[in-house]
């Protein structure tokens, strides 16, 4: 056997393990759930093929486009206030070479490390009313009658989740990225009188551009999946209706109403719009690009 035949046989051995993997637990699985969103069941004809029909319904579905609007309402407030706030972590922590500098990486990395549910079980501790710090610290400081549940409030309280549970992760990413910049410039700029604010704004930040554009697209796709935050949280509150997120709608079109078809459509529909949303963003980043 040739040297070229054997490496193709070693390299394929490798690989067809994961390809199964992948085609289990990823193209099947999708295959299904696309069969599923275009068939409908009826008392009449049972299972027909309706093509795009319930598709249709759902991008007119007041249910869908609510939970939809609520989402993307979130990730404009939401987004950029955590990446603001790993940003501006990441380069400080760039700028400090220390060993309370490793501390504060792996304390601000912990909460992603810990489950969602788990996370969310805590915070509703903590805000809860009854037997909770946070609302009586609220109550010492003068505010009257918090409530962190409350349906004004509670969109509040699951972003103060997200931003403890993801910040952390969005800073070690862009601080890897500044880690392996080339330091001769920062050194340059320096010795030219530069302030470490002006080489954070005109070398850092542009050189770690493709980083930024990672963590807000992962922040995006994020954002519309929104489901264990609410869904563990619904017990204490009243915020959460059936549409109150697009993933909660079509988990329980599923399991609460068993309205499988409709429900594979709602989640192919909300991909959908996550897709034209970060590829809306990477044609805005590249026509900018091309501009300057």
């Amino acid at each position: 056997m040739k040297l070229k035949t054997k490496q193709a046989v070693v390299g394929w051995t490798f690989i067809i393990p994961f390809l199964i993997v992948v085609l289990c637990m990823l193209f099947i699985p999708l295959a299904y759930a696309y069969y599923l969103s275009s068939h409908q069941n009826t008392l009449v004809g049972g299972n027909k093929f309706v093509w795009f029909s319930n598709y249709k319904t759902v991008f007119t579905d007041p249910l869908f486009l609510e939970g939809l609007k609520r989402v993307a309402l979130f990730g404009l407030i939401q987004i950029p206030l955590m990446l603001g706030i790993a940003l501006l972590a990441a380069l400080v922590l760039d700028t400090v070479n220390s060993k309370m500098a490793k501390v504060f990486r792996l304390v601000a990395f912990l909460p992603y490390a810990v489950p969602a549910v788990v996370g969310a079980l805590m915070w509703g501790f903590l805000d809860s009313n009854t037997f909770g710090p946070f609302g009586k610290i609220l109550l010492h400081l003068g505010f009257k009658s918090v409530d962190l549940f409350a349906p004004s409030a509670f969109i509040y309280t699951i972003g103060n989740i997200v931003t403890w549970a993801w910040t952390g992760y969005n800073m070690i990413v862009i601080y890897s990225a500044l880690r392996g910049l080339p330091r001769d410039a920062y050194e340059s700029a320096l010795i030219d009188g530069a302030s470490q604010v002006q080489i954070a704004r005109y070398i850092k930040i542009p050189a770690i551009k493709n980083a930024l554009i990672l963590t807000f697209i992962f922040c995006v796709i994020g954002t519309m999946q929104i489901y264990t935050e609410p869904s563990i949280l619904s017990r204490y509150t009243q915020a959460v209706s059936l549409g109150y997120t697009p993933n909660i709608y079509a988990y329980s079109l599923a399991f609460s109403q068993s309205q499988f078809n409709y429900s594979a459509a709602v989640s192919f529909a909300l991909a959908l719009v996550v897709f034209i949303a970060s590829y809306g963003f990477f044609a805005f980043n590249r026509r900018r690009e091309s501009q300057s």
